[in-house]
């Protein structure tokens, strides 16, 4: 019993307990964000025309995401992906309902006499858009200058139409009033049109809404691609990595107990795995890091790498304890290998987070579909080999070390 409570006095265990604790306590708050290919949903990838620097990037990804915003998809994710392209994440919203939101560049013009007088830049705010049956308008408000510039260049031109474009593409041709060609300014102006039916004309006046609120990008852009994963296939997808996670955890406990048939040996290195698990999840909680199939796949990986690394520490332990009686001699000698076998984990760590590296870089600067992938394998690997390092293993060799050795 002394054992027991000298073992859990040790502030190798004590930090992993208060580890754990704090890891469930973060998972059961904040839960565990999932990524697409779990919860089902869609990836745009956006192409830009040129390559832009930071500050247009950041720009492009702004607009972007207030746009969609704008447009009600509470739950999406938008990031550049190097200097020319864009990546954007959407739950719950098929990719065609927001594909003319996020695919134009959203330049407004109004032209009298094919001369642009306002522009998108003119326009102060946009008040909430309107439908009555298959017709709809869009409100908005212009800034002084705008509505002098555009008060002089209607004035005299009763019945002239004003063509208002939309990224060069006419949406409505309203005709001049006595009223607006006094040449006195108004800044309430409307943009209008009409659908074949009450949910298309809802849909094009939410869309125009959207893109005029949130602003013009500064570049042109276009859809390279669209994946998708329903809900369902994620449920599938989520159930059955939860079953290998199980499945890999019965047959780690079975080799290990036909390799020591010492029950006392499958508990901890089954335990110590379950440990790593919630260590990464609590951490990927706080951090708000997607779990998706690649990161699912590091996690695995990152944990068969401990039990190897727990393996390693035991076969040392073991060796020493079939020499006998642990006198002070042989607890030295003991002390020599578990630091051997700690400088072979090391060791080997360290490879597996520089080969890592290269993969987590990429992703996170590149950010596309594939790479992205990539980038949550490599990031779990690396956490959980730290983790393992640092937390866990010491744990365990100290467990071995005090309850094997003198077994």
């Amino acid at each position: 019993m002394s054992d027991v409570i000298d073992f859990l006095k040790d502030y190798r265990v004590v930090v992993l307990i208060v580890l754990l604790v704090a890891s469930l306590a973060t998972i059961s708050t904040y839960g565990i964000s999932q990524g697409l290919d779990l919860k089902g949903g869609s990836l745009v990838q956006i192409h830009l025309e040129k390559p832009v620097d930071q500050d247009t990037m950041n720009t492009v990804t702004t607009v972007l995401d207030k746009r969609l915003n704008i447009f009600g998809v509470s739950d999406i994710k938008v990031r550049a992906s190097g200097d020319q392209d864009v990546i954007v994440e959407i739950a719950g919203v098929q990719p065609s309902q927001v594909a003319n939101i996020i695919g134009t560049p959203g330049k407004f013009e109004a032209k009298i006499d094919n001369k642009t007088v306002i522009t998108g830049s003119d326009i102060v705010s946009v008040k909430p858009y309107q439908v009555t049956g298959t017709n709809w308008a869009v409100p908005f408000t212009l800034s002084v200058d705008g509505a002098k510039k555009f008060a002089s260049a209607a004035q005299g031109k009763t019945g002239q139409p004003v063509d208002m474009y939309l990224d060069g593409k006419l949406i409505t041709s309203p005709e001049i009033s006595e009223s607006v060609a006094n040449g006195v300014p108004q800044t309430e102006v409307e943009i209008s049109g009409s659908n074949s039916t009450k949910e298309a004309a809802t849909n094009e006046a939410n869309a125009i809404h959207a893109i005029l609120q949130s602003g013009a990008l500064p570049v042109q852009v276009s859809i390279a691609g669209i994946s998708s994963v329903s809900a369902e296939l994620g449920d599938q997808f989520r159930t059955g990595a939860l079953i290998a996670g199980v499945l890999a955890l019965i047959v780690v406990a079975v080799i290990i107990f036909v390799r020591y048939r010492n029950p006392i040996l499958v508990l901890p290195i089954v335990a110590t795995s379950l440990a790593e698990l919630i260590l990464i999840l609590g951490v990927a909680s706080v951090i708000h890091w997607s779990i998706d199939l690649g990161a699912i796949a590091g996690i695995i990986a990152a944990i068969g790498t401990g039990v190897d690394d727990q393996i390693i520490i035991t076969d040392e332990v073991l060796k020493q304890k079939s020499q006998g009686k642990v006198s002070k001699r042989r607890r030295a000698g003991l002390n020599i290998k578990m630091k051997g076998a700690f400088f072979i984990i090391y060791a080997s760590a360290a490879t597996l987070i520089a080969a890592m590296l290269p993969l987590l870089y990429t992703g996170l600067v590149r950010g596309s579909a594939g790479i992205g992938l990539l980038s949550g394998f490599a990031f779990t690997t690396i956490l959980g080999v730290v983790i393992g390092i640092f937390i866990t293993r010491p744990v365990y060799a100290q467990f071995v070390e005090r309850f094997v050795v003198k077994g």
